[in-house]
């Protein structure tokens, strides 16, 4: 029986200003015609000026949503963002090692845009040992790299490219390192992001949107990936082609920002417009 859409899977924390997490993942999920499923890892009272309290969901209820959906609903690929603590990393872990659930992409998510710490540090270590090995692509930004590699920021893409081929090299997992912290020097006025798999490093250029709604840039730019993944299935034994799902997925994630700069939500980093191509006045 074919279904009439495909559906990915979002295990994340839930942002209470609507604008990342599981929140942006529905959103963009939704927004390429993909049905979104999803399992809760932690509650958030955030805003667009920051982050007041997180609540992790215990590490059992979260491998009770998971076996809930994957013993009901066949998921065409999953999207990994915040986990908040060593213990949910596990659950995550063991509730998907067994499972088929398509291509995985973890976005590590460790600091919130308004530089609030979201990962445990005892957790590092877990997703460093238990998810990298299970994803298929993970995507970091610059400071979420450099504390996979346990090494210093990257300040220019040479740099990017190098450790992305670095933590390539020591996962054997797919790396897009996301660019977006870089500011000039040899990105100019663009925004680069690295790519490098097993086929080879490329490099992604979009003008760089000069705005202060970015909440929830990382997440969405996941969940357009693992939507990609989802619309559009690798051959059966091969690796999914992150270099052609790239290329949409980074548009999508460009109007949205440019849409976001309209929208005017909030007082501090506002969210992007997911839903913009629902609109009169779409860029």
């Amino acid at each position: 029986m074919n279904r009439a859409v495909p559906v990915a899977l979002t295990v994340a924390g839930s942002d209470s200003g609507g604008g990342a997490g599981i929140q942006a993942d529905l959103k963009t999920f939704a927004a390429h015609g993909v049905y979104g499923t999803s399992v809760l890892t932690a509650l958030t009272a955030q805003n667009t000026r920051g982050v007041h309290g997180v609540l992790p969901v215990p590490a059992d209820f979260v491998r009770r949503q998971l076996d809930a959906v994957l013993d009901d609903i066949a998921v065409d690929a999953t999207k990994i963002g915040m986990l908040a603590d060593a213990e949910v990393v596990r659950a995550v872990a063991q509730g998907l090692g067994s499972r088929r659930t398509g291509p995985v992409v973890l976005d590590p998510v460790m600091v919130a845009t308004s530089g609030d710490a979201l990962l445990d540090p005892d957790a590092v270590g877990a997703v460093r040992e238990l998810l990298l090995p299970l994803a298929d692509l993970v995507t970091p930004n610059v400071p979420e790299a450099a504390v996979l590699l346990g090494t210093d920021p990257a300040t220019s893409v040479a740099q990017c490219r190098e450790q992305a081929e670095e933590l390539l090299r020591r996962s054997g997992t797919a790396v897009l390192l996301k660019g977006g912290h870089l500011d000039g020097g040899d990105s100019g006025t663009d925004s680069v992001d690295v790519l490098a798999t097993s086929a080879g490093t490329v490099l992604v250029r979009r003008e760089r949107v000069a705005t202060t709604a970015t909440h929830g840039t990382g997440c969405t730019l996941s969940s357009a990936l693992a939507a990609q993944a989802a619309l559009h299935p690798a051959p059966a034994g091969a690796d999914p082609d992150w270099a052609a799902l790239l290329g949409p997925a980074r548009d999508y994630l460009q109007a949205a920002l440019l849409a976001g700069a309209r929208l005017s939500i909030g007082s501090g980093h506002g969210p992007l417009d997911h839903a913009f191509a629902l609109r009169e006045d779409r860029p």
